[in-house]
């Protein structure tokens, strides 16, 4: 054991002594990087235990800024570290890269803080969305357009700020930028109109993500999946992807059927001219049917009338409203409402038409069975011919 502690004195007074011959800096080098080790890790435990914590409640932002700090953070400490170890190493051995250590940590630090916003903008915009961080989550496009603003506003001032930092005079860029938006403009007008489609699209609220839409003007129908900042994405009913420009929307009609209050039923029925008679009481049975139907409106328009004199048929019609909009439900309720009224129809003891034609003939004219010895005198003939 003493045989070791002498071999170690003896390392540790050459260690010091090639230390105090100049290279006192490797030390300080090393002490930097350990202790940027050692930061690193505590500040990683740190984040995450306050991570779990936050986890474990259900307020939206202290989840969303602990979430997005985490991996930010944990580099800004071995940046800073390391371009700390490196000035030091630089500035003993004279080496001309000092002059670019401080830039660049100043360039990696505001890369770092944007990766943080916009991290923490997109963890806001989820949990914004999210039912579990809030009774009543917030509208998916309005929630996503101010999450695309935000996270522009956030990139385009962080290059700004790396250009400061880099030397550039930021009035020469945003001059430049001036005259040159005005060639960009003429460019990409077409760009340009659909970028300000898709913003008026956002901010007039037409549609949602997840809304059935359909134009009148254009073969244009169904739900939309993603509204872009140059193009709106909509499944057709048939499952193709249909990528509309934002600009259509500016000079085209749009129906929202997601948005409708009731669905209608308009349906016409014929009975046969034979039971007229019978029309005053199947309308009463009818109008009586949908009023105590559970699936019909009565606080919207419900008229059951007797319509028409048709080619076949005395014609009465129905006009009411559903309390669901679900299509799929809807058609259910319009089927249990059709054969309602055909068995209303037939416990009066009417039928429904269908088209048919009477011939009339005139007095004088009548058709009359052909005598019998009329055909047996044929026959002879018709035989030996």
């Amino acid at each position: 054991m003493s045989e070791f502690t002498d071999q170690f004195a003896d390392w540790l007074s050459q260690f010091m002594g090639w230390v105090g011959r100049g290279n006192y800096w490797i030390v300080e080098v090393f002490t930097i990087v350990l202790l940027t080790l050692v930061a690193a890790l505590v500040v990683k435990l740190i984040l995450d235990r306050l991570l779990v914590k936050a986890e474990q409640t259900h307020n939206l932002w202290d989840d969303a800024l602990l979430g997005a700090a985490r991996r930010p953070f944990h580099w800004i400490v071995w940046l800073v570290g390391l371009s700390m170890a490196a000035q030091v190493a630089a500035k003993a051995s004279e080496n001309e890269l000092i002059q670019i250590i401080e830039p660049a940590r100043r360039i990696g630090v505001v890369v770092l803080l944007a990766w943080f916003l916009v991290l923490l903008i997109r963890r806001a915009e989820e949990n914004f969305m999210d039912p579990q961080y809030s009774q009543k989550p917030m509208d998916e496009t309005t929630v996503r357009a101010i999450g695309k603003l935000l996270r522009m506003s956030v990139i385009i001032t962080a290059v700004l700020v790396l250009m400061q930092s880099l030397g550039y005079s930021i009035s020469g860029v945003l001059a430049f930028g001036g005259i040159g938006g005005v060639a960009v403009g003429f460019a990409a007008k077409d760009l340009l109109a659909n970028f300000f489609g898709g913003l008026m699209v956002y901010l007039d609220r037409p549609f949602s993500v997840g809304d059935w839409v359909r134009s009148p003007d254009q073969e244009i129908e169904g739900t939309v999946e993603d509204i872009g900042w140059r193009v709106t994405r909509i499944r057709t009913f048939d499952k193709r992807p249909l990528y509309v420009p934002n600009s259509t929307f500016t000079h085209i009609s749009i129906e929202n059927p997601s948005r409708m209050s009731n669905r209608r039923i308009n349906e016409t029925i014929g009975i046969r001219y034979s039971d007229g008679h019978l029309m005053p009481e199947i309308i009463d049975k009818v109008t009586e049917y949908l009023k105590n139907h559970p699936e019909i409106d009565t606080d919207q328009t419900l008229i059951v009338n007797f319509n028409k004199f048709a080619a076949s048929s005395l014609d009465f019609f129905i006009y009411t409203f559903t309390k669901t909009t679900n299509w799929v439900h809807f058609h259910e309720i319009k089927q249990d409402v059709l054969l309602g009224v055909l068995n209303i129809v037939e416990s009066c003891g009417a039928e429904c038409a269908f088209p048919t034609s009477t011939l009339h003939l005139p007095d004088g004219v009548s058709v009359n069975p052909a005598e019998p010895e009329l055909s047996r005198s044929h026959k002879p003939e018709a035989a030996h011919g």
